[in-house]
């Protein structure tokens, strides 16, 4: 079972498959493998290399199938279709709230999330020194780079660039070519960053630069990747005449199949929350708070250190009167 497996027993969220989509299909268990059935074939996955898997609309799926999944550490998520829309997660893989912790430190002291906006933004300006700078003046150099990026793609492939066109809640319903395929391959990296958020013990809502969302810090972890995998990406397809979602969330797949992007979001997740690449303690502690003596162990009755404190006042019982069983009705 899942909370029982030593961490070593599970497969690391780095070395997984980012994520697998799922729709209109049928979704069960053979033996240690998930199977996916349609009408157009039967796809069987070992459920313990799946980081996250995402279930949009038209899927069932077995008890068994979940069963699976959630004692090999592999997170459930149901989407909107094409994976828009974010509707409810099941566990990961992680176990313990070390990181989750610091996270919830960090983002709740403004100094502090600060300091972290400004290490993630310093990623997108190499060489540059940005531990002076407001949110306001970085947020005005990240849109003069995106500005730029896009430019750049567009003269590259020779696909006209018009700007970003994006409707909430139907971004596949506006814009041109481009602009739906950018919305197609910024989904699939959503997904992967969630996963790899979910997977380390970190929180999907607990963002940095975004906020207010149940998915703000995915969209922080996102945008480090964006001009270097979807942007691209979406320019490329549009060029060779791919322009269906599916074109993006298949060429998205094959950019990142060497698994190196999941990795590096993980180990730059762990540098951000912890100023350090090296994973905290996944272990789970099961320790209660104390404001005076700090962290109790859990799974022990207390009320022995305190027996000999305790008097006869120091409960209250109610009981309702004795019934007579002879009266009783059997429904």
């Amino acid at each position: 079972m899942w909370w029982l497996a030593n961490p070593q027993d599970l497969h690391r969220i780095s070395n997984r498959i980012s994520s697998v989509y799922v729709e209109k299909s049928h979704v069960d268990r053979a033996d240690n493998a998930i199977v996916l059935v349609n009408r157009e074939r039967t796809t069987r996955i070992p459920a313990a290399m799946i980081a996250t898997i995402l279930l949009g609309p038209g899927t069932r799926i077995t008890s068994s199938a979940i069963a699976l999944l959630a004692n090999s550490g592999t997170a459930v998520c149901w989407v909107g279709e094409q994976g828009v829309r974010f509707y409810a997660a099941g566990l990961g893989p992680s176990r313990g709230a070390q990181l989750l912790n610091r996270q919830a430190y960090l983002v709740t002291r403004p100094t502090h999330r600060l300091a972290v906006a400004r290490r993630m933004y310093a990623m997108r300006f190499p060489g540059e020194d940005v531990t002076t700078m407001t949110m306001q003046q970085l947020r005005g150099r990240e849109g003069a780079r995106v500005k730029k990026v896009y430019r750049h793609h567009s003269t590259r492939t020779g696909v006209p660039w018009n700007g970003r066109v994006y409707k909430p809640g139907q971004p596949f319903d506006a814009g041109d070519d481009v602009n739906r395929l950018l919305s197609a391959a910024h989904s699939c990296l959503y997904a992967l960053c969630h996963a790899a958020i979910v997977g380390i013990g970190a929180s999907p809502g607990l963002g940095f630069v975004h906020t207010g969302g149940a998915t703000s810090f995915v969209l922080d972890i996102a945008d480090l990747y964006k001009a270097t995998y979807a942007i691209p990406l979406a320019f490329e397809l549009t060029a060779d005449g791919h322009t269906t979602e599916r074109d993006a969330r298949t060429g998205f797949r094959n950019l990142i199949t060497d698994g190196k992007l999941l990795t590096t979001v993980v180990r730059d997740i762990t540098a951000l929350l912890t100023d350090t690449t090296e994973a905290l303690s996944d272990t789970d502690n099961n320790e209660l708070w104390d404001d005076i003596a700090g962290n109790v162990p859990g799974g022990v009755n207390w009320a022995t250190h305190h027996a000999e404190t305790l008097t006869d006042d120091a409960f209250v019982a109610v009981t309702g009167p004795d019934v007579d069983e002879s009266l009783q009705v059997d429904w």
